[in-house]
């Protein structure tokens, strides 16, 4: 806290005696006491009173009641009682914002004073008082500050701007207080430009398509030469901001490089983090057969080793950064394997670190200390550390063929110690290495089979299971093995007996004649004494498989597996990308963006590392098609997935047109409020042939209502008047006739060249309540094209043609036709990405073709959308803050009439309007076809074209699209 850190600085004001005295009263009418004093003549009794009251504030009690007294003693020359004042002011303005007023022209005088430390403090004291009365008064002092002759006045006002722009962006931007913050960039003192880049850094994060700091070569030029010159927390800044400049060629990059380097040997580690950072984005761009790249490389080494001679949690911060750095450049450290060794009395998340980075470095070279090492460690008495060091064993066999062997020589060793917990870790990374080198190591399956009876763990047993079926062949004994772990089949876990089945099943395919009881057996356990849906259809599958065709079964379950990856745990690239550009942050300890655990960090903008020049590799960014301010209907992107995407819900589709035609039955609420957004539900792998063999194979049960659906009645006491927050709706005054709906224009879904010369256009709209699929196909081909039939995938709200595709006579070549296709929202339901994804196959006489598209979801905005008002309020309480979303809406030149009007053709109803000081606020409610709710408060201010719309929906997943969606109403 702001005052609490001013309390420390007061120290040096202190009297000679103690201060433990202030904080030992006890008396009773102690704050009668202190109004007196406070209002003493005598300068020594107000100011002990003062320090009485901020002792008493730091105790938690409450002194409140003194506020007008002690803002009284702010007409002071004393230093030492100015900043007391005004650290009790920081702490109780908020409370007391009407006297807080009272202490403003105080604060504008002190502004003007002549020593620059009650200017600093003033102004810094204004900008920590978060009360929006006190902000417009805070603007002249502000700007006179930013200018001030004093570089400590300059870099406290520059802090300041933040700080106001958090409480009112508008202002900020307003008073030009944005502009004066780029030019402090270019001042002549290094803590000004510090501190005028922190403060517009952390403005740009709540602004992330904002250019606010517009980084060129002379702008660059001007940090790094100040970045020599201010405190270390001003080098942090200065390369935090730097890490986000792009260099125009390899020459800057390596200049930049170069004045940046001499970071590394700074004595805080923070400043030594945020210039590996800059360097390890900058080196991208740099020709790796440049000398300066691998003198860099080797630079880079000593400052990361010298880290981890910190304590253990700056170590932990560290060795999780290092991971990072260890996977993009494994070479910078690779001579340093010592350095990681774990020493005794490291605590255990440095331990295991530490581990995870020795095997990232482990290599030909270097393999035999480290598995003398991991031996060593295998013999702890940390069962965690044990544990991993065994499976690190394991991860080097699979790294480093040419230590395969004598890793498994060393596995077999710490199996003959008989340590319960080591033989099982053992196994499990055994198994991997019988994945990874076929053929190789068998001869130890012995061993293995003689340590079954230890076997307790559900990882370990799975994995000797695996083990005993994969090689059932050489294993006499296979069936007697595998018939002991089926006695207990349903204490088993999941993995157990998945793993049970499958190994019985390769043992019946290899030797049939012995073992065809106990598949039977087994299959009888799994599909008919099981609830469990994954067992009970992969044991469906083997036993169709088995009855149907033994050869294919065969092919299928005795297949050759892959060989496992040697590192199935790196970070995946363009993630470990991103948490380059975050070293130095919480991003890079927990190994995950920003935008997973920062709370409200949707506008959060991705970071990626420049890609490097003149080495023939694609500059593409993965999402340079993607438009930096919301795409237009003609810049949605193209989503077209491979056949494999489709090939288990379209290729097998019964193309006929349906048997019955006809407009499809009403949906209620009820009916579709089981929606599955989520993924969930189980879909039958067999269809309607393994209906025999047991009715309740795959389907989903009914999810019920939960999911936001509104009750088709609405509970008594919801229709009670309820006061406070939006209690006060006025009437709708002057809202207009709805106007017609919204219909996104008409785009290419499928190119003629995708589809063997059949192009398919389209679009979406509502018309009666009926939502259709307006398609133009165009023949591009030199043949005819006939028997056209639609198919969907499974999508989120449940899109299904509700009737046959009406294309009534041949399409010759050079042809074009329309047609319209009615949907229906009781088709089978899956959560998509997008949401509103939709994966459509169309046949003809040549082929099936897929494509993907996207509907806009106003055309699941059912007529009657429109709730209640007393219910509106009711649900807008009883829905969590944390569902609720806000966007902006920009460049919209509509009044709030003509934006209801449009909204409301579109099925998104106005409930209620008022007006707060020049503010429309309209309350809007929607209904999806599948039940779901959303409510929405649209506010409109008179002559700014940017709204601002917040959202409420029990369905939070749903907001974005109807953001879109009201977005795409009101701009066309």
């Amino acid at each position: 806290m702001e005052w609490a850190n001013q309390l420390c600085e007061n120290r040096q004001f202190g009297s000679k005696m103690t201060d433990s005295k202030y904080f030992t009263t006890t008396k009773k009418g102690e704050i009668f006491e202190l109004k007196a004093e406070l209002n003493s003549d005598k300068k020594e009794k107000k100011k002990e009173a003062v320090k009485k009251v901020i002792a008493s504030m730091t105790v938690g009690k409450d002194v409140s009641a003194l506020f007008p007294d002690v803002v009284n003693c702010m007409q002071t020359d004393n230093l030492e009682l100015k900043k007391l004042v005004y650290l009790y002011l920081m702490n109780y303005a908020k409370s007391q914002p009407d006297m807080a007023i009272m202490a403003v022209n105080t604060f504008v005088k002190d502004c003007e004073d002549a020593n620059p430390l009650i200017r600093a403090l003033a102004v810094r004291t204004m900008g920590c008082i978060r009360v929006d009365k006190i902000t417009e008064y805070l603007c002249e002092p502000l700007r006179k500050c930013l200018k001030d002759e004093d570089p400590y006045v300059r870099k406290t006002a520059a802090v300041c701007v933040a700080k106001l722009h958090d409480i009112n962006a508008q202002l900020v931007e307003d008073q030009g207080f944005l502009d004066t913050l780029k030019d402090l960039i270019s001042d002549s003192n290094p803590m000004v430009v510090a501190n005028a880049v922190a403060a517009l850094s952390e403005i740009a994060e709540s602004h992330p398509n904002s250019n606010l700091l517009d980084l060129n070569p002379q702008s660059i030029n001007k940090l790094l030469t100040a970045l020599n010159e201010c405190t270390e927390w001003g080098q942090i800044f200065i390369l935090d901001c730097l890490a986000n400049y792009t260099p125009r060629d390899d020459r800057e990059s390596q200049s930049i490089c170069e004045r940046v380097t001499p970071r590394l040997s700074h004595a805080n580690s923070a400043v030594v983090l945020s210039a590996v950072k800059v360097l390890m984005k900058f080196m991208e761009m740099l020709p790796k057969d440049l000398d300066y790249y691998s003198t860099l490389l080797k630079k880079l080494a000593p400052p990361l080793v010298t880290l981890l001679s910190a304590e253990p949690e700056l170590q932990y911060v560290a060795l999780r950064n290092i991971n990072l750095i260890v996977q993009k450049r494994p070479e910078i450290l690779k001579h340093e394997m010592k350095v990681f060794f774990v020493k005794y009395n490291d605590p255990i998340y440095v331990k295991l670190e530490k581990l995870d980075i020795m095997i990232r470095l482990a290599s030909q070279a270097n393999i035999a200390q480290v598995l003398a090492e991991l031996k060593e460690y295998a013999t702890e008495v940390d069962v965690d550390f044990v544990r991993k060091a065994v499976r690190a064993i394991g991860r080097c066999a699979i790294k480093v063929e040419q230590s395969a062997e004598r890793c498994v020589s060393t596995l077999l060793d710490l199996i003959q110690t008989k340590v319960n917990y080591v033989v099982q870790e053992a196994i499990v990374v055994i198994k991997d290495i019988f994945r990874k080198y076929p053929n190789k190591y068998e001869s130890v399956i012995a061993t293995l089979c003689e340590n079954l009876d230890s076997l307790d763990e559900p990882e370990a047993r799975a994995a000797m299971i695996w083990i005993v079926g994969e090689y059932a062949e050489r294993i006499d004994n296979a069936d007697e093995l595998l018939e002991s772990f089926l006695e207990g089949f349903h204490d088993e876990s999941t993995q157990v007996q998945l793993q049970l089945l499958t190994a019985i099943v390769k043992l019946f395919l290899k030797k049939p004649t012995e073992t065809q009881e106990l598949v039977q057996q087994v299959l009888s356990l799994a599909t008919q004494d099981s609830d469990n849906p994954d067992l009970r259809d992969r044991g469906y599958i083997y036993w169709r498989l088995l009855s149907t065709d033994p050869v294919a079964a065969k092919e299928v379950v005795l297949a050759e597996k892959p060989l496992i990856s040697e590192e199935t745990d790196l970070i995946e690239p363009t993630l470990l990308e991103e948490l380059i550009c975050h070293i130095g942050t919480l991003a890079s300890v927990y190994h995950k963006p920003p935008s997973a655990f920062v709370e409200g960090s949707r506008g959060v903008m991705h970071k990626r590392l420049p890609a490097r020049t003149g080495s023939g590799e694609s500059t593409e960014s993965p999402d340079v098609g993607t438009a930096a301010g919301g795409s237009a209907p003609e810049a949605a992107p193209s989503i077209i997935p491979s056949q494999g995407d489709l090939l288990g819900d379209l290729l097998n589709l019964d193309m006929a047109p349906p048997t019955t035609s006809g407009p499809p039955p009403p949906t209620t609420g009820m009916q579709m409020g089981g929606m599955d957004l989520l993924g969930g539900g189980l879909d039958s792998l067999m269809g309607d042939e393994s209906e025999p063999l047991g009715g309740d194979i795959g389907g989903s049960p009914a999810m019920g209502a939960g999911f936001g659906a509104a009750p088709a009645v609405m509970p008594a006491s919801l229709n009670a008047p309820v006061g406070g927050g939006l209690g006060d709706l006025f009437d709708l005054g002057g809202v207009g006739m709805p106007m017609g709906a919204y219909i996104p224009p008409k785009i290419v879904w499928l190119p003629a060249m995708k589809a063997k010369g059949l192009e398919i256009s389209g679009t979406f709209a509502r018309r009666a309540g009926v939502i259709q699929m307006e398609l133009i196909l165009t023949n591009k081909a030199m043949s005819v094209m006939t028997d056209f039939a639609i198919q969907f995938n499974r999508n989120s709200f449940g899109l299904a043609p509700a009737g046959p595709l009406q294309v009534l006579t041949p399409l010759g070549p050079n042809q074009t036709i329309e047609v319209s296709l009615p949907l229906s929202t009781v088709g089978p339901v899956m959560k998509m990405d997008p949401l509103n994804n939709l994966q459509v196959a169309v046949k003809n006489n040549i082929d099936v073709f897929y494509f993907s598209c996207q509907y806009p979801i106003s055309m699941l905005f059912v007529e009657d959308g429109k709730m209640e008002r007393q219910v509106f309020l009711a649900t807008w309480k009883d829905i969590p803050n944390d569902n609720e979303s806000q966007f902006q809406i920009k460049d919209c030149h509509l009044n709030s009439d003509a934006a209801s009007s449009k909204l409301q053709g579109s099925n998104i109803f106005t409930i209620a309007k008022r007006t707060v000081e020049g503010q429309d606020m309209l309350y809007m409610s929607i209904k999806l076809s599948n039940g779901i709710w959303v409510l929405a408060e649209l506010r409109v201010q008179a002559g700014n074209s940017n709204y601002t719309i917040s959202l409420k929906c029990r369905a939070p997943e749903v907001s974005q699209c109807v953001f879109q969606c009201y977005e795409a109403v009101l701009k066309n």
